[in-house]
């Protein structure tokens, strides 16, 4: 696919890049993904909230909320907010939670034996739900 392709356009906003659409899709497929960080996107989506809040909603530690935080970070979906010794976070985009809606309001039609439902279970040559 060259460069000129509807689906590469991006842009330059300062020294950032934007992504081309599909590498969006990518990182936001990969951010929902694990139940955590879909979790950590869905509470998010309601209000701001403090790590140790959201490890608590989540029933994980912090250790292992910090490291999912700093991938919803690094996929540019969520962000830090320093409030004195502490860190809110939030959403990085409000347009984030209201994909996040119309994605619950999708309803899903999946063969109940799909072959794919993670890694472990994925057989080549089967179709993929």
């Amino acid at each position: 696919m060259d460069d000129t392709h509807p689906y590469m356009i991006g842009c330059t906003i300062g020294s950032v890049k934007t992504l081309p659409y599909p590498a969006v899709l990518a990182k936001f497929g990969y951010a929902l993904s694990d139940s955590t960080r879909a979790q950590v996107l869905l509470t998010l989506r309601e209000r701001s909230a403090y790590p140790s809040d959201l490890a608590e909603l989540a029933g994980v530690s912090k250790q292992s909320l910090s490291n999912h935080l700093a991938c919803l970070r690094g996929c540019g979906l969520v962000v830090a907010v320093p409030e004195g010794r502490r860190v809110r976070y939030e959403l990085a985009d409000r347009k984030l939670g209201k994909a996040l809606t119309a994605l619950l309001d999708v309803v899903a039609v999946s063969d109940p034996e799909c072959c794919c439902t993670t890694k472990e279970n994925h057989t080549d040559g089967k179709a993929c739900c």
